[in-house]
């Protein structure tokens, strides 16, 4: 097994061997841009190092040094060299980016022999100690694991001894001083001198590099985002021979976007730093330039870095995120990657790059992740009812959307009061890769430094929440977590909002706008809704939320809840009558009032959706849900006792006979559904009522309403006759009072397993099926969602027992077999049996794919979901166009 490639032969389009860093840097140099020569250590390297218990292989050794060797043949220096020494970044490259997720090396092979080498060679002794000062201090981090703050300490100290406020700034004598305290440090930590020579440098740095594939931020990036590992197995090493953008006021170091990832205008987007590393920007310690000041600082580098940008966009069809720096006037490539961009700039762009005949829309649609257009759905900042509100600060808009929450300046405290459900904004100095955790339990992020492409822009924008970054007014104290901006203060607990839009800072909870789509997002629509081939409708409850759906593009209502509507204010009191009724006749007088109820609502919801179809699902859960919880009215008759209300104990008392009546062990599989309706008729006669006569009442005004009545948790077709019957009595009733004929179709969900296979039997008497995912997921892995998901889930997958939850995206092993045989059973029988899912699943892409493949009719999503849900249902069609279909086998008769 070949475990290096330098970058003039690696394959570019092997991601997954060499890395996207790695096969980025084969491919800019293959096509002669001004790349740094290099080489890349297999990602398979990465996995044979776990595999063998963190060792690396003895044969990886000998082709680094070969590699070492050719690097030094191209640039012209050499390694541990007392006059000319060759330096080195190593640089970690997993096969999907991951800004910030892994750690960096810059220039090793630096000792105290070789600083002096480069001092000479360079004639700036300044520039080399500096860069001996960042190797160390990234050094003792990353491979030692020394806390940054300890360096930050001395580093604070030198500046204000020296007098001076910039890193730049600090002379020679300083710089000297830190190495040597920055050493020390790293020798009390792990009780040996600072390795000196290049080759111990380079191998523990390898180590490091592939020990941060399994470093925490890199496991909770991964599970966060559903990297799975057949999408990325390990991290590959670069080996890149160094470039230097801090050797005076002619270099520089930056990163740009080929177009806006904000907004997804087609201008280029970035920042640089004179005289400085390429962490210095993305960690944003110092506040970098716009790109466009480089213009008139270094136009002849503006101009290359243009032109640069326009060859990438028009080789890899797709915005780039670009690093690169000028050394003494010379410009070179050190990286280039996809653009992590939000939405609107992935909606922006889709649309843009097909109007300039650069992709096919089917690419256009491809290349969007659907789950990320949820972002266009965020709230912003109402300004007119904002007016009067107090800005306690302004920084620079890194991520757009608006969040409130209270101010948090501790990690752990926002990752655990994020996980227990408050609205916490991160307020930090500025944000390092191991602070991610708390970047998914904040609802936002504010700091005090950085730029628009330091590491919290980058995260919060791939993440799409709202960021302010260099809001440097704002005077943090970590420790006594609190900030200052003149005479205001922000304790931690007090009420902000952020409007990552505009970089303003409020004080309080400001009210937000609900979001609108735009005209290239409803384009995007246009074009996914001509390509899917599924039907995409939606899971509502309400004339509102059906609005909403139909709004967003729903084609339908795939499941509307009936028993919500007995939860309002206004009629829970009934219901809960209805079931204290000793008798069938008392049951009978709630039920028709809660029957007039039922029926203004379902009218209501099919004018919603007039035109489409509306599945309306009866009674599903178990009757003790609507009743008070036995233990709550047990303390609150113990309440009573001690006030002597006599009259109210006994109410009481009675209802909780009845709640322990019908109280059950494991309700999920108890008295629900079409149970129900077997052992209580009348209230499925009572729903399946108010349905013929809001189709009744629609038809005689001509709207074109299309109701569905669909039975949930039947497992046998004697169960689903039996309802069945009822439906063709009060069918012929209602058809007998309103003078007309109605057609309302009958069907069952398939959420119990034995459904699912005599699903051949049911669809004799059904005339649809729809798949309750939720529930049948239940049932296959005997799981009961509320208790796994709070308890053993997550360890679950974080020990790779499940790669993803079941509850959010189908397993397609097991659930997904009995969905492929109840409709290949079901088809049998009618070949057109409209078959749907209204579980969940219908809104994650993921299962949407499965779905489109196992061949539904639609899925069901809820209403914010119904744009994902369209775009995903239009990929799997792209994708499923495009596979390769099987050659016919010939015939041997």
């Amino acid at each position: 097994m070949k475990m290096v490639y330098s970058f003039d032969e690696g394959d570019g389009k092997n991601r997954k061997l060499l890395g996207g860093k790695g096969a980025g840097l084969c491919e800019m140099t293959q096509l002669k841009l001004p790349v740094p020569p290099g080489f890349t250590i297999t990602t398979e390297v990465c996995k044979a190092y776990y595999q063998n218990n963190k060792n690396l292989p003895k044969t990886l050794w000998p082709e680094v040094k070969k590699n070492i060797a050719k690097l030094e043949r191209k640039t012209g220096k050499k390694w541990n060299s007392k006059e000319n020494p060759l330096l080195v970044s190593v640089r970690s490259g997993a096969a999907i980016s991951m800004p910030g997720m892994m750690d960096t090396i810059l220039n090793l092979g630096l000792n105290d022999t070789t600083v002096e080498a480069l001092t000479k060679k360079t004639s700036n002794p300044r520039f080399a100690w500096d860069s001996y000062r960042r190797f160390v201090q990234l050094f003792g981090k990353v491979v030692f694991g020394v806390n940054d703050k300890k360096f930050d300490a001395i580093l604070e100290n030198a500046k204000n001894k020296q007098g001076v406020h910039l890193d730049s700034d600090l002379n020679e004598q300083s710089l000297r001083e830190v190495v040597s305290q920055y050493k020390d440090i790293c020798q009390k930590h792990t009780g040996q001198p600072f390795p000196s020579n290049p080759d111990d440098q380079l191998l523990l740095a390898i180590k490091a590099v592939f020990n941060s594939w399994m470093g925490e931020r890199a496991v909770v990036y991964r599970e966060k985002n559903h990297v799975t590992k057949d999408i990325a197995d390990g991290t590959a090493v670069n080996v890149v021979a160094m470039v230097f953008g801090n050797m005076g006021n002619d270099s520089a170091t930056g990163v740009v976007f080929t177009r806006n990832p904000g907004d997804g205008t087609n201008k280029i987007f970035g920042e640089y730093l004179v005289n400085a590393q390429g962490e210095d920007v993305v960690a944003g310690v110092r506040t970098p330039k716009p790109v466009d000041e480089m213009k008139n600082e270094m136009p002849k580098s503006y101009e290359l870095l243009l032109k640069t940008c326009r060859n990438l966009e028009r080789h890899y069809k797709e915005p780039q995120d670009i690093e690169f720096t000028v050394e003494r006037g010379k410009f070179y490539l050190l990286q280039t990657r996809s653009a992590k961009m939000n939405a609107a700039g992935m909606i922006k762009t889709s649309v843009d790059m097909v109007k300039e005949k650069l992709i096919t829309k089917e690419r256009a649609l491809l290349r969007l992740q659907a789950d990320q257009l949820e972002q266009l759905l965020h709230k912003t900042i109402d300004y007119e009812k904002a007016k009067g509100s107090k800005k306690a600060a302004k920084g620079i808009a890194a991520s757009p959307g608006a969040a409130s929450g209270i101010a948090v300046f501790d990690v752990k405290q926002a990752v655990a009061m994020g996980e227990n459900g408050a609205k916490v904004i991160l307020v930090r100095e500025e944000t390092k890769p191991e602070d991610v955790p708390a970047f998914f339990a904040s609802v936002g992020i504010l700091t005090s430094r950085g730029g628009k492409t330091s590491h919290a822009a980058v995260v919060a924008r791939g993440m799409g929440k709202p960021c302010i970054v260099g809001c440097s007014e704002l005077k943090i104290n970590q420790d006594a977590k609190m900030a200052t901006v003149g005479d205001i203060t922000i304790r931690q607990g007090d009420q902000i909002t952020i409007d990552g839009s505009q970089g303003d800072v409020y004080l309080g909870d400001i009210p937000t706008i609900e979001p609108q789509i735009t005209d290239n997002f409803k384009t995007i629509l246009e074009w996914a809704k001509k390509a899917k081939k599924i039907g995409i409708r939606a899971n509502a409850d309400t004339p509102d939320a059906a609005q909403l759906a139909r709004r967003y593009g729903a084609e339908g209502i795939g499941l509307c809840r009936t028993e919500r509507m007995f939860n309002a204010s206004d009629r829970l009191g009934l219901f809960v009558k209805l079931i204290m009724a000793k008798s069938v006749d008392e049951r009978k007088q709630h039920l028709e009032k809660l029957q007039e109820l039922q029926k203004s609502d379902f009218i209501q919801i099919l004018k919603a959706m007039e035109g489409y179809k509306v599945t309306i699902r009866l009674l599903d859960p178990p009757l003790h849900e609507f009743l008070p919880n036995p233990e709550e009215l047990i303390n609150k008759i113990h309440k009573l006792e001690k006030q002597g209300n006599t009259q109210e104990i006994e109410e009481l008392k009675v209802i909780l006979a009845r709640a322990k009546e019908l109280a059950e062990i494991n309700p999920m599989m108890g008295h629900r559904g079409v149970r129900v309706g077997i052992t209580y008729p009348e209230i499925y006669e009572m729903q399946i009522r108010a349905v013929f006569e809001a189709g009744a009442e629609l038809a005689k005004q001509k709207i074109n309403a299309y109701p569905q009545i669909m039975i949930p948790q039947v497992g046998s077709i004697t169960e689903l006759n039996h309802i069945r019957q009822i439906y063709e009595k009060v069918k012929a009733e209602v058809e007998s009072k309103y003078g007309l004929k109605l057609k309302i179709n009958f069907g069952t969900m398939l959420e119990v397993v034995r459904a699912c296979l005599t699903s051949g039997e049911l669809a004799s008497t059904a005339e649809f099926f729809s798949f309750g995912t939720n529930d049948l997921t239940q049932a296959v892995f005997s799981y009961s969602r509320e208790d796994v998901e709070g308890k053993f889930l997550p360890e679950y997958m974080e020990k790779e027992i499940l790669e993803r939850n079941p509850f959010q995206t189908v397993d397609v092993n097991g659930v997904g077999s009995l969905v492929k045989i109840a409709i290949s059973n079901g088809r049998a029988l009618k070949p057109g049996l409209e078959i749907g899912v209204c579980g969940e699943h219908g809104g994650d892409p993921n299962s949407i794919k499965f779905f489109h493949g196992a061949g539904v009719s639609y899925v069901s999503a809820s209403p914010h979901r119904i744009p994902i849900a369209i775009v995903a249902a239009a990929q799997a069609a792209i994708l499923n166009k495009s596979k390769p279909k099987a050659k016919a086998k010939k015939s041997h008769k």
